[in-house]
C-alpha cells in the first residue's frame, strides 16, 4: 500500500527555518514526480514546489522562490522541503504528494495522484 507520512512541522518565529520530510513506503520513488503543497486556513490548497519524474527539473511557486528548496532521495524514499526565512504568510498545513509521469515546470503538479495527511507549520512571534 502506497503511503506518505510528513514530519518536521511546528512553530517557528519569522525569519526562522524548518525542514519538512516526507517518508514514502509501499512503492519506489523511481518513476514518480514529487511535490509539496500547502493549505492555509480559509484558503485552497496550492502547489509549493515540485520535482519531475526524471528528477532533473524543479519548480517553485513565486512566493517561495529563493527561500524554499525541495530535494528527494530515491534510495531512502524521502522527499524534503527546506524552508528558510519563513514569513507569517507561510503558515499552513503542508502536504507531500507523488504522481507518475510528472513533467517539468508547473505542469509537474498536474500528475500528482497521492497525498499524505499533512504537517502543520505556524510562523509567528
Amino acid at each position: 500500500q502506497l503511503t506518505l507520512v510528513e514530519s518536521g512541522g511546528g512553530l517557528v518565529q519569522p525569519g526562522g527555518s524548518l525542514r519538512l520530510s516526507c517518508k514514502t513506503s509501499g512503492f519506489t520513488l523511481d518513476g514518480y514526480g514529487t511535490a509539496w503543497y500547502r493549505q492555509a486556513p480559509g484558503k485552497e490548497r496550492e502547489g509549493v514546489s515540485c520535482i519531475n519524474t526524471n528528477n532533473d527539473d524543479t519548480y517553485y511557486a513565486d512566493d517561495v522562490k529563493g527561500r524554499f528548496t525541495i530535494s528527494r532521495d530515491n534510495a531512502k524514499g524521502t522527499v524534503d522541503l527546506q524552508m528558510n526565512n519563513l514569513k507569517p504568510e507561510d503558515t499552513a498545513v503542508y502536504y507531500c504528494a507523488v504522481g507518475l509521469y510528472a513533467a517539468g515546470g508547473k505542469y509537474c503538479f498536474y500528475a500528482m495522484q497521492h497525498w499524505g495527511k499533512g504537517t502543520p507549520v505556524t510562523v509567528s512571534s
